[in-house]
């Protein structure tokens, strides 16, 4: 195997970015997927920075989604207003979000650790523009390490929405009718969710892993999708590019 997950991960997510899409990005792999995405499969994707930068040709990774090459060669510089006011008007196909936990229904918590708001064992950086984005975009994706304190049952805390407690629970909560969760990218597989239940299911599973492994790692039951497929490996082409021109000095890939 000529690839590490974390270079994995950012080709399954990169593979997902269709040319003429729409995407809001942070900083990290979310970022590194959007560029390969560029340079490969999506020449013409339209990338928005929550500080502001709209359909940039990012030349280099930026280190925060204010830094003066979210703007490169874009269309606009303007504001996170203007940014957000983009997502309540539909124009975003998808966003990239995290969080140290998810569970079954893509529900995100990025706020605190423990049970008591006051006091919490580990206080986290919060919502930033993660609700927003959630709420509006039309499709959520995922992109984390795969392991049982980061996919459990229940979250400490609700940040952001998924599919809340199920189908109908976004609707009802008054957010738009076909937004939501759509993939979550691990180390170990690709996730998506059931048309039906809402609920979190095996799509594809990586190379050399077994899936009790996945289901080891999992703080709830996953369901999978029939014929379970094998995650296509990076092509020497992703690779290159990805290590030459995205992350040539590995801030990303060489974790």
């Amino acid at each position: 195997m000529n690839y590490n997950p974390m270079e994995l991960m950012i080709c399954c997510a990169a593979r997902l970015l269709e040319d003429g899409c729409t995407v809001a990005v942070g900083t990290g792999a979310p970022c590194a997927a959007a560029m390969l995405a560029q340079r490969t499969c999506a020449p013409n994707l339209v990338i928005l920075f929550e500080a502001g930068g709209i359909a940039p040709q990012l030349p280099t990774m930026p280190i925060s989604v204010g830094d003066s090459r979210t703007f490169y060669r874009g269309v606009m510089a303007t504001s996170m207003a203007d940014v957000m006011e983009t997502c309540q008007r539909g124009m975003i196909d998808y966003t990239f979000l995290g969080g140290a936990q998810i569970d079954a229904y893509g529900n995100l918590n990025s706020t605190m650790i423990g049970t008591d708001y006051f006091h919490p064992k580990v206080r986290l950086p919060g919502s930033g523009g993660a609700n927003d984005l959630a709420s509006l975009c039309w499709r959520i994706l995922v992109v984390t390490s795969h392991d049982r304190r980061r996919f459990v049952e229940k979250l400490d805390f609700l940040t952001t929405p998924g599919y809340l407690t199920g189908p109908g629970a976004r609707e009802a909560a008054g957010l738009p009718p076909g937004t939501g969760p759509y993939r979550v990218i691990t180390d170990l597989v690709v996730l998506g969710y059931g048309k039906e239940s809402g609920r979190m299911q095996v799509l594809s599973i990586h190379p050399g892993v077994q899936l009790r492994q996945v289901q080891d790692a999992t703080g709830f039951e996953l369901g999978v999708q029939e014929p379970l497929a094998i995650t296509l490996p990076p092509t020497e082409a992703e690779l290159r590019i990805l290590r030459d021109d995205v992350d040539p000095h590995r801030y990303l890939i060489g974790r």
